[in-house]
């Protein structure tokens, strides 16, 4: 039966709500869960994979078992415990005092989950064994949360993570974060187990939100077709009509300046008055800093909701992209148009809002 429901993520700044001389605490703090999860993820992974590789230890004597269950449900069985809490309880071990036990849990529930997933592709070698780096996302549970609600005062949304009192800093929102985060305080929505992402001296909360999927009056006999050509990021057409979205002069050339005018940049640097070094001179590129990357985004996010609109206003209960396959091979054999055409990102933001919006998505 297909789920009634959606999980969406949203990134949130958040800012520590606590006096200055208490900020510095505080920071070490999120710091040290953040080492302690980068370690816990390393040595749970590496477990997983002697768990699984022990069977091919061929050295052992004929009597050793090797069954990856608990010895007390099975006699062939060499853990302890079940396979999910021989992990578990390792980092337990290893961390105690130093990092709340939900954080681990729910580390150890993720890669056990994620390993399971991958681990026929490591076995016939299409996959490497993931290798976790320093600044990996801190997992917030639920249950780490508490006291949420909204400060008129400070016009942000307050609540306590980890016991750490913070708040929102939505800025100019332009996107649906602030919606969202009412329709949480009022139960219309559920929020599912996210993450803590320590970047650049700043907090950002990857909230993960559990929605129901629209409703909308969609036929599935109803069938909309979609293109990704060159001269418009997306054509469609559906009951004899046909639209276009976007154009090669509103998408390409603008990024093509936004490129020409980085290049500009880099070269005049050069001759710019250093002042206090290096990050006086540097100053214009870092007010570019991720400009490209940022346009494209949004632009993309433009025209696919554009084209899951024009498929609920034909009341389309199927959207097929065309030829994808083709275009793919256009864009390994093109460098310039896989340099700045962006086909997947595009093709997977359509996928996510079709399926919030209730529409089957065939990707021909």
């Amino acid at each position: 039966m297909e789920k009634s429901t959606i999980t969406l993520t949203r990134k949130i700044q958040l800012l520590i709500d606590v006096p200055s001389v208490e900020k510095k605490e505080v920071w070490e703090k999120l710091y040290r869960y953040q080492n302690r999860c980068f370690r816990a993820a390393n040595f749970i992974v590496s477990h997983l994979y002697v768990q699984e590789m022990i069977k091919d230890f061929f050295y052992f004597t004929e009597e050793v078992q090797y069954k990856l269950t608990d010895a007390n449900k099975d006699q062939m069985g060499i853990f302890t415990r079940s396979k999910t809490s021989t992990t578990a309880r390792m980092v337990f071990d290893r961390f105690k005092g130093e990092i709340p036990t939900d954080i681990l849990g729910s580390l150890n529930n993720t890669i056990q989950s994620t390993f399971s997933k991958n681990k026929a592709d490591y076995w016939q070698g299409l996959k490497s064994l993931r290798n976790f780096k320093r600044d990996i996302p801190i997992p917030l549970p639920v249950k780490c949360i508490s006291k949420m609600k909204y400060d008129p005062e400070k016009k942000a949304f307050c609540f306590n993570m980890f016991a750490i009192p913070v708040k929102t800093y939505l800025g100019r929102d332009f996107s649906d974060k602030r919606l969202i985060m009412e329709r949480l305080l009022r139960g219309e929505i559920k929020l599912c187990t996210s993450q803590i992402q320590l970047k650049a001296g700043k907090i950002y909360w990857l909230a993960v939100f559990e929605f129901e999927k629209e409703k909308h009056l969609l036929k599935p006999e109803i069938i909309a077709e979609a293109s990704l050509s060159l001269e418009h990021p997306i054509v469609a057409k559906a009951n004899n009509v046909r639209i276009n979205i976007g154009s090669k002069e509103e998408f390409l050339y603008r990024r093509l300046a936004i490129q020409a005018s980085q290049k500009r940049i880099q070269a005049g640097i050069v001759y710019m008055r250093s002042g206090k070094g290096a990050k006086r001179k540097q100053k214009a590129l870092h007010k570019t800093e991720n400009l490209e990357s940022r346009y494209v985004t949004h632009r993309l996010h433009v025209y696919s909701r554009k084209l899951i609109d024009f498929c609920i206003q034909q009341q389309a209960g199927t959207l097929i992209l065309k030829n994808q396959e083709d275009k793919i091979g256009i864009t390994k054999d093109n460098e310039f148009v896989l340099r700045n055409w962006s086909y997947y990102q595009l093709q997977t933001k359509i996928k996510y809002k079709a399926e919030k919006a209730g529409i089957e998505l065939v990707i021909g």
